[in-house]
Parts: structure tokens; C-alpha cells; sequence
């Protein structure tokens, strides 16, 4: 194939396009030793910052600091901001009071999950939507009729997710008063350079964490203070690759990794609804019509829905991650979508979308092949599977209230 000049030219724009950075970036790039960047949602994101070993153990034993910035935020205010978001999200918004957080999902009228994330009201009409994918088109749409203001805050709006044991301890030493009243899901206002930023009693790891929500321009003395007052605690800042062990334990899914979501599947047998990814519990069938409902439940009532999303424990120690599932070695039943040797669990789990009735009315003699690479080849391994429940740990810390000091 030959390329004409202008069509070479549009090419070598996109190639040097550089990467967005997060106004976290300089301590980040400062702090890299591994130089092991990725692109996550356009910005440059570490996959890991100095040993992505050390970097999970910092969650489970002291304290970690991640860059949240690229995650897609979205400030959705006016009267009718409550009204609109309970017609478009499967959880009742009316029970979520101000200064609380609510984990929610969203759905096409199809009843096919098109994102999940955190819903945050911190007012009466105002409120936040956090999310993986970008939904602003979808959204405006949505919203004609309503009397609401959508705006989008992802690069104005810098994040910080402080996870760990000692995050609570670090958020005391650096001044947030009154923080060890936090609850899970509740949320605070707080002043740093005469600027409020907003700290919620969140995460993606299953333990004591918490979610820092600044003004772009304050980010870098917001990190220095967070570091600063975290130095006696252990604190240290981590990339992706240490989050998603720890979400794993904790039984979290992610979007386009755990399940593809509508707007990006490519066939109709990729969408998933809720009840086919764990997220029938968010479903409120009582509160005023949602979009996707009436598919929801006359799938419910018809018994039409295909998969089933659960967790597995695999004999052996090798992560199944991409491994078929098959049931009594022979009939493929799924594919693990996630899968690591668990620390903290000490148990080789996995998360997996099976076909059903796998994983509904059949759970049992389920199986997952191997390739396991040793000394330059690889051998077929067939590991017996079993169903577990979700999360696969549970840490009383997470729920304390007050936290443990560590």
C-alpha cells in the first residue's frame, strides 16, 4: 500500500501526538524508576512506579498513593439533576443523601450495561459521576427535557485515590481534621491553599482507602503534603498493575477488561446486562422507569439471560488470567477474564464469564486449561476450578469507624 503525502503527514501527527499528562505527573515521573507508562483514557498513566511487587504490598501493609486524574468525571447539577440521574442509572438516586456515595451502573434501553462507576451528591442539586469510558453525547441526550447542567471536570479536576492500612494514619499527620469520622461511602469538604477539595471514604481495593478530588492547580502541593505527612507510614505511589491485584481480591470488575460494554462491543453477543456481570444487585425495580428496565426484567421473567459472571478458586499456584473454562475437561463453559495468586488470600482465584446454565444451575466439574511457560516451553495444564463467592477477602479495616491506627 502506498501512502499519498497528506495521508503520511496525518500519520506522523498521530504518532507524535503526545500523551495528556496528569497535574500529578512531575512527582510521578520523578518518582519512576521502571518507566513503565501506559495510555489510560489519553493521559500517560504507570503501570508500575519503582516494583510492582513492593507496590501491592504497600496497599496491603502501609499505604499507596495512585493517580485517579484520567478517570472521566462529569458534574451534573440543577433541580432536576436527582430526576435525571435516577432515570438513567439502575440504583435509586432519591436514597442517596448529600455527602454520600453510591456505586451504580448505567444501561442503553436494551437493558446492556454501558458503563459502571460512583455517583457522588454533594449537594442537594449537584452532583458527581465517575467513570471508565466517556459518555458525554449519551448523557446530553439523555438529559433533554431535564432541567440539569452537565459538564465534564476530567482535566480540570485532579484525583488521588490514598488506599492502605495507614491512609487514615497519613490524612491525620497531614492535617485533615476530623477525617477519622469518615464512614464508607460518606464523603467531606476540606481547605488546602484556600481551595475545597473533596475527600470520600472510597476505593478500588477492598481496603481502608480514600479519594482526594482537587482543583488541577493545587495538585502538585496537594501530592507534597499527602508525602510529606505519609513518610513515617510507609506511604508510596504505585501504578496499575498493583491496583488490579488488590481490586481482584477484592472482587471488583472493570469495564472492557471483566466485561465489554455496549457502546464498544463489536457483536450483538458481547453486551452484557447487569444480572450477566454480578451487578443484579443494583437494580431497583421499584423506583420511577430507568433505562433498560422493562429489558431487565423480562429477561428476569423469561429466564433469557446468557452468562453468568463468578469467581473461581484454581488448584495449583499459576494465574488463570485468559484461560478457558471448560466443564468436565471437554465443553467449553467461559474464559477467566482476571486471575492472579492471591498474597493475602494465599489462593490462586480468578474472575470468569461463564455461558450459562454454567455458573447457574451447573456449578460443579468445571475445569480451566494452562499454558504455562517452563524453561522455554510451554505445557498444557488442566487445573480443577470450583465457584467461589465474591469479594475473596474481607478486611475489617475497611469498615471501621474510626479506622485503626497501624
Amino acid at each position: 500500500m502506498t501512502l499519498t503525502p497528506a495521508l503520511r503527514r496525518v500519520g506522523q501527527a498521530h504518532i507524535a501526538t503526545p500523551r495528556l499528562e496528569t497535574p500529578f505527573h512531575p512527582r510521578l515521573q520523578a518518582l519512576s524508576t521502571t518507566n513503565d507508562w501506559y495510555t489510560w483514557a489519553g493521559y500517560k498513566a504507570p503501570h508500575s512506579v519503582f516494583d510492582e511487587e513492593l507496590e501491592y504490598f504497600a496497599i496491603r501493609s502501609t499505604a499507596a498513593l495512585f493517580d485517579i486524574s484520567p478517570m472521566v468525571k462529569y458534574r451534573i447539577s440543577g433541580g432536576d439533576a436527582e430526576r435525571f440521574l435516577n432515570r438513567v442509572t439502575l440504583r435509586d438516586v432519591r436514597k442517596l443523601r448529600p455527602g454520600r456515595v453510591q456505586y451504580t451502573a448505567w444501561c442503553d434501553d436494551h437493558g446492556h450495561v454501558l458503563d459502571d462507576g460512583t455517583l457522588f451528591r454533594l449537594a442537594e442539586t449537584d452532583f458527581r459521576l465517575c467513570c471508565q469510558e466517556r459518555h458525554l453525547p449519551w448523557l446530553a441526550d439523555s438529559a433533554e427535557g431535564f432541567s440539569v447542567t452537565i459538564e465534564e471536570e476530567t482535566e480540570t479536576l485532579a484525583a488521588l485515590a490514598l488506599q492502605g492500612p495507614t491512609s487514615f494514619s497519613v490524612l491525620d499527620a497531614a492535617g485533615f481534621s476530623g477525617i477519622e469520622t469518615l464512614k464508607p461511602f460518606q464523603l467531606a469538604a476540606f481547605l488546602h491553599e484556600g481551595h475545597e477539595i473533596i475527600v470520600s471514604r472510597t476505593g478500588f481495593t477492598g481496603d481502608l482507602g480514600y479519594e482526594l478530588f482537587a482543583p488541577a492547580g493545587i495538585a502538585l502541593s496537594l501530592w507534597d503534603r499527602l508525602w510529606q505527612a505519609g513518610e513515617l507510614f510507609g506511604l508510596r505511589a504505585i501504578g496499575y498493575n498493583a491496583l488490579n491485584r488488590a481490586r481482584i481480591e477484592a472482587g471488583f470488575i472493570v469495564a472492557n477488561a471483566d466485561f465489554t460494554t455496549a457502546e464498544t462491543a463489536l457483536r450483538p453477543d458481547r453486551e452484557r446486562m447487569p444480572d450477566e456481570i454480578g451487578l443484579d444487585w443494583l437494580v431497583d425495580p421499584e423506583k420511577p422507569f430507568f433505562n433498560g428496565r422493562d429489558a431487565i426484567l423480562n429477561a428476569r421473567q423469561k429466564k433469557s439471560l446468557r452468562y453468568s459472571l463468578v469467581g473461581l478458586e484454581i488448584e495449583g499456584n499459576i494465574p488463570a488470567e485468559h484461560a478457558i473454562v471448560y466443564h468436565r475437561k471437554s465443553r467449553e463453559a467461559g474464559i477467566v477474564t482476571a486471575g492472579i495468586w492471591s498474597p493475602l488470600a494465599k489462593r490462586n482465584i480468578a474472575i470468569a464469564t461463564l455461558s450459562r446454565p454454567f455458573g447457574a444451575s451447573i456449578v460443579d466439574d468445571l475445569w480451566v486449561e494452562i499454558y504455562a511457560l517452563k524453561e522455554l516451553q510451554y505445557q498444557k495444564l488442566m487445573k480443577r476450578a470450583k465457584i467461589v463467592p465474591r469479594p475473596f477477602i474481607k478486611l475489617e479495616r475497611r469498615t471501621a469507624t474510626p479506622p485503626f491506627r497501624f
